[in-house]
């Protein structure tokens, strides 16, 4: 390829993943990244987008667990289309990967949902794989989940959950609530598998553990909370190093002291998640979940009862609730939302990180705000326009 196709996009601030980079560029040749560059080493003449004054470029952020957007629920409409309007809804907000998520629901469904993912993936690179949280979980720890569609696995589930090439298939699972092996079978299988929606002890975690379980879905919420005589899957995940685990950082599902102590005292990799419904990037403040009425109130998505059912959260917002609730560096709140989802999904070595060889996934936002001006999926500039806000220009602007 010659230079005159390369594209050039220089910024205040790149980070690669690891560390900011002031007054840098990054070169980009179809859908990868060529290289690193500091302002003053680009070439005279070479067209170049300019980021606006201030603004950071790093790696788009990757959700593994979207439920919905653009007043989508995936659960209703498990089609290429939704997922289409789903993967901008979320855009918007810098996520440029993401896994569309169903929860608990009937084998057609699930059969529907994969199908759906895997006429999509040829075409949209921002769609990774599908996530099946549930049916094989606790009825102690149902959440909104419907117990009537809960269930123990049958052997044509293997098949059922395995992903297609090119795609990956997560699943969450109670392990406790399984037939002997199956964790095992999944793993061979393919799957990712996260423990959720479980009253493991911590003893039947660390054996799931030990046949391959590595995820942890939305840590401390729906599963056996931390005792002092029985841990549970919660000191499981924090004291492994192989761990990764999600935390749903909206202030409403885990009290920001909780969030802060396992931060300090975790040895694994915490991954941001929004556990979206469909009013993040739409404009419904209700929607129904299974035949079940969910409100948007002050901010949470709640039953008629109160009960919070998924989050009315986008990423950037988790990324700047970790600086402000968490005290977190924003640089490791950008870990969190890029290198370390994309390391447990397998595909580290392709995605979460800017540099030579990997696909150009970025997101441009102004540091203070997290307020999103600009994303890029595999090199290519997202035609959803930006958050409306006072704190970051339009991309018309540039």
């Amino acid at each position: 390829m010659s230079e005159e196709s390369r594209r050039i996009i220089a910024a205040d601030v790149v980070f690669d993943g690891e560390s900011a980079h002031r007054d840098c560029a990054v070169v980009i040749e179809g859908e990868d990244i060529v290289s690193l560059i500091l302002r003053r080493e680009i070439p005279r003449g070479a067209t170049v987008l300019e980021l606006p004054k201030g603004v950071w470029l790093a790696p788009g952020f990757i959700d593994i667990q979207v439920n919905g957007g653009g007043d989508i629920l995936f659960n209703d409409e498990p089609t290429p289309e939704a997922i289409a309007t789903i993967l901008r809804a979320h855009r918007k907000f810098g996520t440029t990967s993401l896994l569309p998520t169903l929860i608990t629901d009937t084998d057609e469904k699930m059969i529907a949902a994969k199908r759906a993912v895997t006429t999509i993936l040829p075409r949209e690179p921002g769609v990774l794989g599908v996530h099946f949280e549930g049916p094989f979980i606790s009825p102690e720890r149902l959440g909104v989940h419907r117990a009537d569609l809960c269930r123990a696995p049958q052997p044509h589930h293997v098949e059922m959950l395995a992903p297609r090439p090119g795609g990956v298939s997560l699943v969450t699972l109670a392990p406790e609530a399984e037939p002997p092996g199956f964790v095992s079978e999944l793993v061979a299988a393919g799957c990712k598998l996260a423990l959720g929606h479980s009253m493991a002890t911590y003893a039947q975690t660390r054996a799931a553990m030990s046949e391959g379980l590595t995820g942890f879905t939305h840590l401390f919420n729906a599963m056996r909370p931390l005792a002092s005589r029985e841990p549970g899957p919660i000191a499981a995940a924090l004291e492994s190093c192989a761990a990764y685990y999600g935390l749903i950082v909206d202030g409403e599902h885990v009290d920001p002291a909780m969030l802060r102590l396992a931060l300090r005292a975790g040895l694994g990799h915490p991954m941001l998640v929004t556990d979206a419904m469909p009013p993040v990037g739409g404009s419904a403040q209700e929607f129904l979940l299974q035949g079940r009425p969910i409100i948007v109130r002050d901010g949470r998505c709640v039953t008629t009862e109160g009960a919070l059912a998924g989050a009315a959260l986008d990423m950037a917002s988790a990324v700047r609730n970790c600086v402000a609730m968490l005290d977190l560096p924003l640089e490791r709140a950008l870990v969190f939302a890029s290198t370390h989802p994309a390391n447990f999904l397998g595909l580290g070595k392709r995605l979460g990180r800017l540099v030579a060889g990997y696909r150009a996934d970025m997101t441009a936002f102004d540091p203070q705000s997290i307020r999103v001006v600009a994303t890029w999926v595999a090199g290519a500039p997202s035609t959803e326009g930006a958050p409306s806000t006072q704190d970051a220009p339009s991309t018309e602007e540039w």
